[in-house]
């Protein structure tokens, strides 16, 4: 069995009064997500946060590590991944989707977001995110 392990996190904004996530969309499956990515030697689980949302958003963040959620699935046969996700809250707003990787990025309103979200993991990840959130802002 494969082990693998990601990081990233539930990137927030307050606009217009309103709470927003940023979601990504994938290129190869087209599902809706957060960014996300693979560990690299020697990094803590944060920086692997703070690296992979700004290489595929362009996007910076000051991550909460307080809270920490994890999910386990297996991609694909004979394979075990983990993703730890953060909260991390959004530096600049302005975003550009990495070309090999990412189709689409959008804020949206955290109410909507589950609506979009193709898994249902990351689904209740929002729902744990929000209230945290919004003691936060």
């Amino acid at each position: 069995m494969r082990h693998e392990k990601s990081c990233g996190a539930i990137v927030y904004r307050k606009f217009h009064g309103n709470i927003e996530i940023l979601l990504i969309r994938h290129i190869n499956s087209g599902h809706w997500s957060f960014p996300k990515g693979h560990v690299e030697p020697g990094e803590t689980e944060v920086e692997t946060a703070i690296r992979e949302i700004k290489e595929e958003t362009a996007i910076d963040v000051i991550i909460d590590s307080t809270f920490r959620e994890t999910v386990s699935y297996s991609p694909k046969r004979d394979t075990q991944k983990v993703v730890v996700y953060f909260i991390g809250k959004a530096k600049n707003y302005d975003f550009v989707p990495q070309e090999e990787e990412i189709s689409e990025v959008r804020w949206v309103d955290i109410g909507h977001a589950a609506r979009m979200l193709t898994y249902e993991n990351d689904k209740n990840i929002v729902i744990k995110a929000k209230g945290v959130i919004k003691n936060a802002t």
